[in-house]
Parts: structure tokens; sequence; C-alpha cells
């Protein structure tokens, strides 16, 4: 009985430690992603498929379409957090894109800073990152490629840097597709683990956020078990990673919607490194899907859904068919 007692009295402490903790922090910025829907250039690139974001390709994309779609996902970016400080990129053709895009009327006073490398993807849609430059120092950037021989998709970038005086690494990430079937998302989901095992081996209170659209929800075994993300913070074992979109997720809200269901494919993963209390840490419930009425389709069967460039190839002038998602950041 007596241990009982004292088992309840320490839980008790330590919840209210930790909630005073978090009372006296104060949040200092906002880490974000966004599916950013087939971001082309104009221009025709021969090492990739990219025929039908051409001019006379079957998407008509000529540069009054390119540059309204800069603008609407600039509208998009600097609105969400009012300019996050660090976002990861999706479906971006190149790194010019993606200097079209932060240079934006909307975007250009972040002076947001780029990583980005092109990948084996045979579209040639890659992810990237862009970050303030005041605000995050990256120290080095590194690429998972997928194992398997003559399987071309995006790799993984592997981000380390200087966030608010923590070091921190980031992960962005665009698993393969749903037609792929659920083995190579658990094989990609592996190699992710694999490389948070390295760097939790190093220093096991690392600071680690994985980000990006894992073409799976929270609850699949790519997720839950290859990458060892929980939405259970109190059973956490050593070295499990929180999902902080889980809970969000289970309330029946998502990122995306397919055939009137909502999917979280967009996801946020952190290590327990950001739920103690020294440094930076996540600042609890704050993971939060962007998506205002004007980034939603007005009407048909599709109301409520994200408002995308294109339906099939229609035009219909939208954003993406993903919302952004982001969390936020105390110190």
């Amino acid at each position: 009985m007596k241990f009982r007692i004292w088992t309840k009295v320490f839980l008790a402490a330590f919840y209210l430690n930790t909630v005073s903790a978090h009372a006296q922090k104060q949040v200092v910025g906002a880490i974000g992603f966004y599916n950013v829907e087939n971001l082309f250039d104009t221009t025709d690139d021969p090492e990739i498929n990219d025929e039908e974001y051409l001019p006379d390709g079957s998407k008509q994309w000529d540069q009054e379409r390119y540059q309204d779609k800069l603008s609407q996902l600039s509208k998009v970016l600097s609105t969400m957090a009012r300019g996050a400080d660090i976002i990861g990129l999706s479906e971006i053709e190149n790194r010019g894109v993606i200097e079209d895009l932060v240079a934006t009327p909307q975007l250009r006073g972040h002076q947001y800073e780029i990583v980005h490398k092109n990948s084996p993807d045979r579209r040639g849609i890659d992810v990237g990152l862009i970050y303030k430059k005041n605000r995050f120092e990256v120290l080095n950037s590194t690429w998972l490629t997928y194992p398997e021989e003559g399987y071309f998709t995006r790799d993984i970038l592997l981000c380390t840097g200087i966030y608010f005086g923590d070091t921190i690494t980031l992960a962005v990430n665009h698993w393969p597709s749903r037609r792929s079937g659920p083995e190579k998302r658990n094989q990609a989901g592996a190699l992710l683990r694999q490389a948070v095992d390295s760097i939790l081996t190093e220093n096991p209170k690392a600071k680690i956020i994985l980000m990006g659209d894992f073409n799976d929800d929270p609850r699949n075994a790519s997720i839950k078990k290859e990458l060892r993300a929980s939405d259970r913070l109190k059973k956490m074992e050593d070295g499990d990673l929180f999902n902080t979109s889980a809970e969000t997720f289970k309330q029946g809200f998502g990122s995306l919607s397919y055939r009137g269901a909502w999917n979280m494919f967009d996801q946020i993963i952190i290590s327990q490194g950001l739920i103690e209390d020294s440094g930076i840490t996540y600042k609890p419930e704050t993971f939060s899907v962007f998506g205002p009425d004007w980034m939603r389709q007005k009407s048909g069967q599709y109301a409520g859904s994200p408002w995308r460039s294109f339906s099939y190839d229609k035009y219909i002038g939208g954003y993406s068919d993903h919302f952004p998602v982001y969390i936020l950041i105390e110190k």
C-alpha cells in the first residue's frame, strides 16, 4: 500500500513539475511541412518525365499558371504561423522553383535560405527545406537513398543545425505512393529508423524532428512499427518517437481526403529530447493542420477538401491537394 501511495505522489509531482516547466516557457517559433502538389517550372528537363507540366503538355502549364501557383503557395506559407522558421517541402521539381517561391512578394521579407538536391525520382519531384537564416544555422545536410536497386523514389533529407541555441536534426520525407504497396513504405521507415538510431546512439537526448508526406497514416505499420512512433506519451520506451499528429487524426481530422475520408499522411514526429524540459521543446498539443476556409473547395462532392491546382487536367486554380502542418516550439 505504501508503495502505491508513494508512486502516486511521485507521478503527481512529476506532472506538476512538467506543467510548471512548460508554463515558464515561451513560444519562440514554428516548424512546418507542406506538400505543394507538383510545383514544376515551364521548361523541359530531358532527364525527367515532366512533359505534362509544359506549355504544350496536357496541363497546358504556362508562365501565367506557374506564377499563379507560386502566388497561391506563398500566400499559404506566409500565413501559416505567420511564416514558420523552418518548412519542409515536397513535390518540387528543382531548386529553381524553390528560389522562385521564396522570392515572391509574400515571402521575400522572410529571407528564406534553401537546402535541396535533385532526387532519382522518375518524375523529378524532390524534397527540400527552407529556413529563416536569422533563426536557423545549417551545420550539415545528408541524403538517405532508397536501398533497393532499380527502384527510384525521393531521397530523405537529413539536415542538422542550430535553432535557438540547440542542435536539432530535421528529416524531410516523401515516401513511396500507396500504389507501390506497404512494403516500400515499411522499407523507407526502416531506413529512416536506422538513421535515427545512429543519432540517438551518440546522444540519447538528441532533438530530432521527422516531417513529411509519409503516404501512410499514424496507425500504419511503417509509422508505428518501423519508426517506433508512439501516440501514447505516457507509455513510451527508451528510443521511441512521439507522433504529434496522431491525436488529431484520432479526432477525425486529416491533411488530405480521398473519396470522402480523411488521411493524415502529412505528419510531424519528434524524439523524446524535444519533450524534456531543457532547451527548446515541443509545445504540447500544438500540432496543427493549416486548412482555413479559403484553402478549401467550396462546393460539389469535394466541398471542404483541399482546393488543389487541377481536377484531373482541368485547371481550377487552387493551392494543393494537401494541407500543410506545423508545430510550435518553446524555450
